[in-house]
């Protein structure tokens, strides 16, 4: 080890990969996310998502509503280490109602890994995430499942994945058959085959590898997918664009991975890309300048809280990704926000809910630390410096709900438990300023059954849910104070604070809200906002 503290630095960071597994629900990316960590040596069985009977269960998915029910619902981080490298790896919500986490969280990864179903193509959730990857020009990679069901033509999905998403698709490995036929995968680079056979839960080393496609062998043991996938190979190569690293970087590329994760097949194949393709740790973005990595100084931004992952313990962790510096135990940060110092001395990476104490962590890295509401969504933290990240999407709730607690008795348990869930980004929670009742906001019906599920087991609050007469919210701002306040009281009947005491405006239906706008011309209405930093955007 180097003792220059300048080289030390820049080699961690470069060691560093941090990047988000993301597809639309069932593409298999839970399991993907556990053969990863499988081959990675960082667990020594994998659990089953389908199998939601048995005892195990997947280490990414750890809430007990995602254990029942078997999916994921909130974004999990597992860090390992592979080849040399440190690994970040953050498993997301699929599900198109938990969208607003994993939109935070793509803010705090330099890469994806797009998970698609070989036999769906290119489905919806799948084109909303590419999207806001395409936006922050994030690196994506291309894992094409469940090769070994009957799925759609390999030609058929790699045309869709470049059309639909308008990105130039590079195969680094072609399928030879599919379904009951499917005999592995071919190395198109370098012109080898490894052949499949079904995996179990626990890693098998010893893969069989047939070299040279021209093998008399390979044709004569594999017979016509073989030959088919031989012209195929032969196709792509002559039709395809060379691997370009720099339009890989920019978003623009992406290397096309085949295999089935469930088999435990084409998982090393994409654990090695990572490591080889997915960028280090780059310039961060903030309000007052670009944050680069291997800056002595610690900086870092909390882009996710998770409340009760110890439910004995009622704790509550504030994610933080590692923008620049050297973070060590008991230092002294401060939070910009609210000018408070930290001195955390339990800061903790993850497997999943497994955590370990960590004495240090550097840019790129994910570390936990517990706090009681000290932290907020969208939080620098620096070791003095003003700065500000940004990036970090809220959206405004496309449903309402109005919630009041069965028992009167638990009324101040059920504010607490709505307080801590409504900071941590799980549900938008509002406090209108006529009457007691609490509102919620959400982007879709699971939330708020996550939500009343969690209250019942976690805060031991029963919540009735009943429907609400708004529909449309806007955050809502104003150059001049005294306007803004004017516009305040004079609609307090249907104005609410959220988690951050930011002013919305609540309304029924559209033309409602278009003729509060043309009577109120000062008045700014926003549809998306950026937490801690409360930078709005425009949108009515």
């Amino acid at each position: 080890m180097s003792t220059d503290p300048e080289n030390h630095l820049a080699r961690q960071v470069g060691r560093r990969r941090t990047f988000a597994i993301i597809s639309h629900p069932d593409a298999g990316k839970t399991t993907l996310t556990e053969k990863l960590l499988l081959f990675s040596g960082a667990i020594q069985i994998a659990g089953s998502v389908r199998a939601r009977k048995a005892s195990r269960h997947a280490t990414s998915d750890w809430m007990e509503i995602e254990k029942q029910r078997g999916i994921s619902v909130a974004s999990s981080v597992m860090q390992m280490e592979y080849r040399d490298c440190v690994i970040n790896l953050l498993d997301t919500p699929g599900h198109q109602d938990f969208s607003e986490d994993t939109y935070r969280v793509l803010t705090a990864v330099d890469a994806a890994l797009m998970v698609i179903d070989a036999a769906n193509g290119v489905e919806p959730q799948t084109r909303r995430l590419l999207q806001v990857c395409r936006a922050r020009n994030t690196p994506i990679l291309t894992f094409v499942n469940k090769m070994d069901r009957e799925v759609r033509d390999p030609l058929v999905l790699m045309d869709e994945i470049e059309r639909e998403l308008g990105m130039i698709v590079v195969p680094f490995s072609w399928p030879v058959g599919m379904g009951k036929v499917f005999h592995g995968v071919v190395d198109v680079r370098a012109q080898q085959m490894r052949v499949f056979s079904p995996g179990a839960d626990r890693y098998q080393h010893d893969s069989e590898i047939m070299r040279g496609l021209d093998d008399p062998a390979c044709a004569e043991r594999f017979g016509a997918p073989y030959e088919q996938a031989r012209h195929e190979v032969d196709l792509v190569r002559e039709a395809s664009p060379t691997f370009d690293r720099e339009a890989f970087l920019a978003g623009r590329q992406t290397p096309m991975f085949f295999g089935s994760a469930i088999n435990n097949f084409g998982v090393h194949e994409v654990l090695d890309a990572l490591v080889e393709l997915a960028p280090s740790p780059g310039a961060r973005p903030s309000l007052q300048r670009d944050v680069k990595p291997e800056e002595p100084k610690f900086t870092g931004v909390v882009f996710k809280i998770q409340a009760n992952m110890d439910p004995a313990h009622r704790d509550r962790i504030a994610f933080v990704r590692v923008a620049s510096g050297h973070f060590e135990r008991g230092m002294r940060m401060k939070v910009v926000r609210s000018g408070k110092e930290l001195r955390p001395n339990s800061v903790v990476s993850f497997l999943s809910q497994r955590r370990e104490l960590l004495d240090e962590a550097f840019a790129g890295d994910i570390i936990g630390i517990p706090n009681h509401g000290v932290l907020q969504l969208g939080d620098t933290l620096t070791e003095g410096e003003a700065l500000q990240f940004t990036g970090l999407p809220f959206f405004a709730p496309e449903m309402f709900r109005s919630i009041e607690v069965a028992d009167p008795l638990r009324s101040k348990q059920l504010r607490a438990g709505l307080t801590q869930l409504g900071e941590e980004g799980a549900i938008q929670v509002f406090r209108p300023l006529v009457g007691s009742m609490l509102l919620l906001g959400a982007v879709g019906q699971l939330q708020f059954e996550v939500v009343a599920h969690r209250l019942a087991h976690e805060y031991g609050v029963k919540a009735r849910i009943a429907p609400c007469r708004f529909q449309l919210a806007r955050w809502v701002t104003c150059d001049d104070t005294k306007e803004l306040q004017r516009f305040i009281d004079a609609n307090a009947h249907r104005v609410a604070v959220d988690a951050v005491d930011a002013p919305t405006i609540l309304v029924e239906f559209a033309p409602e809200l278009r003729a509060i706008e043309s009577n109120w011309p000062q008045i700014k209405f926003h549809a998306m906002r950026e937490h801690a930093g409360l930078v709005f955007q425009h949108q009515a």
